[in-house]
């Protein structure tokens, strides 16, 4: 489903990407979303924090976690710029996000629509509603400009 231009959010979470980039992240965006409002976002802060967890999702989900004062983002949108990786998607399912938008496919990390697939297993407690595509092309971009400046 690649739209162009993405929603607002979407475009908020590429660019934070972009600024993941220019801090020598790897460029991943995220925003959560309820009723309309930005309750949390981040990107990616793995090399800064010295942290293996901080992923944007997982930095976007733990503030608006603290910004509800509540551990399920019920009712809650997340917008991110890559495909979860499995520990993101366990995430998503554990915080009961309502629907999942992201942007480039990740066939090596994946784990929506590649991988582990974690919204199919059956230990999956909670599945989002699951959207791709969205601001593909300029999310895949970033990725592969960054990248390639490092090879």
């Amino acid at each position: 489903m690649t739209r162009w231009p993405p929603p607002e959010p979407m475009r908020r979470a590429l660019q934070l990407a972009e600024q993941a980039a220019a801090a020598g992240e790897v460029p991943v965006g995220a925003v959560v979303v309820k009723d309309g409002k930005v309750v949390g976002e981040g990107h990616n802060l793995t090399r800064t924090n010295h942290d293996p967890t901080a992923h944007a999702e997982m930095v976007a989900i733990r503030a608006a976690a603290a910004a509800l004062g509540d551990e399920r983002l019920t009712g809650c949108d997340l917008y991110v710029t890559l495909e979860p990786c499995p520990m993101c998607a366990g995430a998503i399912s554990h915080a009961r996000v309502a629907r999942l938008y992201y942007g480039a496919s990740d066939p090596k990390g994946g784990a929506v629509e590649h991988g582990a697939r974690v919204f199919q297993q059956a230990q999956c407690l909670h599945r989002p509603e699951v959207y791709s595509g969205l601001g593909e092309g300029e999310a895949a971009e970033l990725l592969r400009g960054f990248f390639a400046e490092r090879r």
